[in-house]
Parts: structure tokens; C-alpha cells; sequence
């Protein structure tokens, strides 16, 4: 589990309650039903519209990305290709098939397979060039979700807003109503705002993070796969993996 992320999303809610107790408010105030139905199950509506299931499906999986994210550790990966290419180096690209078992990652284990398979250099690139643009695609796609979420709900909260002023305007005959009507109008505002500030977009922003580390993880398995094709030392591969370091 990621604390940092678990102690963000805890804050932020926390933020919104005490915020609204400092201000003179109470927290029941934050409780609108109307509200509730306009921002959330209207950003899930456009979402539904935008999105064909596949991809809501995959962006639900990625959630858990967030508070438990994958590792990513380049030096650990190098080290590791290394040791690939000395085995290679003594016993012939077969002596990595024992290798293909112990991996977890289906990416790394279709690379190891290439190598053994004895598949020239460009095309293991191109197989796994191919594999990489995939899944990263798939993976943006998922985050995007959470992108336009962010972007819906605070125009579905104003939305949100203006059907509660009309109905404030509706009762001006009736003063005692109109400062409950005024605030919990704006309690759509809030959902929307905060929604789309303090969850999705930061979750978005968090993913495509994520992604882009993972892609870059994937890109030192390439090459270093390509370079214990071609037959180089493993001193050599170091020296060129090692720039991802940087």
C-alpha cells in the first residue's frame, strides 16, 4: 500500500469537513441529495456516453494502482538483464529458458522467449515495440476517464447550482426559506469542484505518472533484450542501460 496517497485522499475529505465547521457551517450542511444525483451520477452519465465499457472497465482496475502501485525499480531491471546476458554468454540464448519460469510479468517473460527463440534482433524490437504502444494506449485511455471526470462534475455542479437557485427563486414569497435554499444550491458547486480538484484530476495526474514509469521499465527490457541478441558484453549493455538512470 502507497500511505502517501492513502493520507492524500483521507486529507482531502478532511479539508472539506473541517473547512465547512471553520466557516460556521455544519457538516449535515454538506448533504444534499439533489446535489448528490446532478454531479456524481451525472459525471458517471457523460462518462457512460464518452467511453465504451471495456475502457471503464479497465479504468476501475487501475484504481487500485493508485493505493498500491506497481513497483518500478530501473537498477533492480538492469541488474537483472545483466545477469541474463551472462548466462547467455555461457551457456547460449537456451540457457535462458530456465529464466522464462520465474518471471511474473508477461512482458519480460515474451521477451526471454524471443531471445530464446532465437528471433532476430529488429524483430523482438518490433514484437515488443508493438506490445508496448498497446498497453501503454490501453493504459491512457484508462487514466483519461479519470481526466474527464475532473472536467465534467465541476460544470455539472454549476449545472447543479442554477437548478437550485431556480428553485429558491420560486419561493421568494417565503424569506424564511431562501437562505437554506441559497446554501444548499451551492452544495453542488462543491461536490463538483472538489470532485474533479481533490480526486480526479490528481488521480488522473498520479496514473499517467504511474504509466509513464512502467513504460519506461519496459523500454530498458527492450533494449537490453535487443543488446543480449546482438551478443554484446555485458559491461557494454550496463553502460547503455544505465543512461535510463539518468
Amino acid at each position: 500500500m502507497d500511505p502517501v496517497s492513502i493520507i492524500g485522499t483521507i486529507l482531502a475529505v478532511v479539508v472539506i469537513i473541517v473547512g465547512t465547521i471553520l466557516k460556521g457551517s455544519t457538516v449535515s450542511a454538506l448533504w444534499n441529495p439533489a446535489a448528490f444525483v446532478i454531479v456524481f451520477v451525472g459525471t458517471l452519465a457523460a462518462l457512460l456516453v464518452q467511453n465504451q465499457g471495456s475502457v471503464l472497465r479497465h479504468a476501475l482496475k487501475m484504481l487500485a494502482m493508485i493505493y498500491r502501485p506497481p513497483r518500478h525499480h530501473p537498477g533492480e531491471l538492469i541488474d537483472r538483464i545483466i545477469g541474463w546476458s551472462e548466462i547467455s554468454r555461457r551457456q547460449g540464448l537456451l540457457g535462458l529458458e530456465s529464466q522464462i519460469e520465474l518471471e511474473t510479468d508477461p512482458f519480460t517473460a515474451k521477451g526471454l522467449q524471443l531471445l530464446v527463440d532465437g528471433g532476430e534482433p529488429e524483430a523482438i524490437r518490433s514484437a515488443l515495440e508493438v506490445d508496448l504502444d498497446t498497453r501503454e494506449a490501453i493504459d491512457l485511455a484508462g487514466a483519461k476517464v479519470y481526466e474527464n471526470a475532473g472536467i465534467y462534475s465541476p460544470t455539472l455542479g454549476i449545472i447543479g447550482a442554477v437548478m437550485g437557485l431556480m428553485a429558491v427563486m420560486q419561493n421568494l414569497a417565503d424569506p424564511s426559506k431562501l437562505g437554506h435554499g441559497i446554501a444548499a444550491a451551492f452544495v453542488a458547486t462543491i461536490y463538483g469542484v472538489a470532485l474533479a480538484n481533490m480526486f480526479m484530476l490528481p488521480m488522473a495526474a498520479r496514473l499517467k505518472g504511474l504509466i509513464g514509469r512502467q513504460t519506461q521499465m519496459r523500454e530498458i527490457l527492450i533494449e537490453g533484450v535487443i543488446s543480449i541478441a546482438q551478443g554484446d558484453n555485458p559491461r557494454q549493455i550496463e553502460a547503455r542501460l544505465q543512461g535510463y538512470l539518468s
